[in-house]
């Protein structure tokens, strides 16, 4: 029983250092200290670091020479790759959830876009950016795909660190919530190829901004 016990924690630190790397918690080159995120999350530094080693096998975190362990880096090809496989796997996702989304999810995610909108209103980036990420993953959920989903998580996974960038960008800020629109208007058509391309919209246009951005922090 111990040892089921052990396990567990070890896979909960592992998901919770994950959904920081997925909600942006964690920045672009920064090193992660195991005994500081031990004390972060209360629990001793052991499941702490195994659950960085397992995201270092994932590519997810790096480890340098010196043996310290940072998030990544992206350079320009590395994001632009990420950014085609996502338009790939996330409209795919859209389209499949199109028809398998119940009513009440959809109202979940009509709340979630009327949130964002007053977020940008408010000028508010961190809840903008915390609804985005409920919004894409409450669509996907819904794909009936778990693979599918699981691949969404690890590319989100990457870019994540990045994302915090998009509500620093004056030029993107108006546009930010343009494709949601779009995307809940296919949904309640239930047109699952609208809502495909609104999706593949919506991050070819935040990977456009951010694609410019990558320099000041490479």
């Amino acid at each position: 029983m111990l040892k089921l016990e052990h396990q567990t924690l070890n896979d909960r630190a592992y998901g919770a250092l994950k959904q920081e790397l997925i909600s942006g918690g964690f920045s672009p080159g920064q090193t992660l200290v195991i005994r500081k995120l031990a004390e972060t999350f209360g629990i001793s530094t052991t499941p702490i670091r195994e659950a960085l080693q397992r995201l270092v096998a994932e590519r997810l975190l790096e480890m340098q020479n010196n043996r310290s362990i940072i998030v990544p880096l992206l350079s320009g090809p590395v994001f632009a790759e990420l950014t085609r496989i996502r338009i790939a796997v996330e409209g795919l996702a859209g389209e499949m959830a199109a028809t398998r989304m119940s009513e009440s999810a959809l109202a979940d995610i009509q709340v979630a876009l009327a949130g964002m909108q007053r977020a940008i209103e408010a000028q508010d980036a961190r809840t903008y950016l915390s609804l985005n990420e409920a919004f894409h993953f409450a669509i996907y959920e819904h794909a009936g795909a778990p693979i599918l989903l699981n691949m969404i998580r690890d590319l989100w996974g990457r870019v994540g660190p990045y994302l915090k960038l998009l509500m620093r960008a004056d030029r993107y800020i108006p546009q930010s919530n343009d494709a949601h629109h779009r995307i809940v208007a296919a949904l309640e058509r239930r047109n699952g190829p609208a809502v495909r391309v609104s999706l593949e919209q919506d991050i070819a246009a935040a990977a456009a901004v951010l694609s410019e951005n990558l320099r000041t922090t490479n």
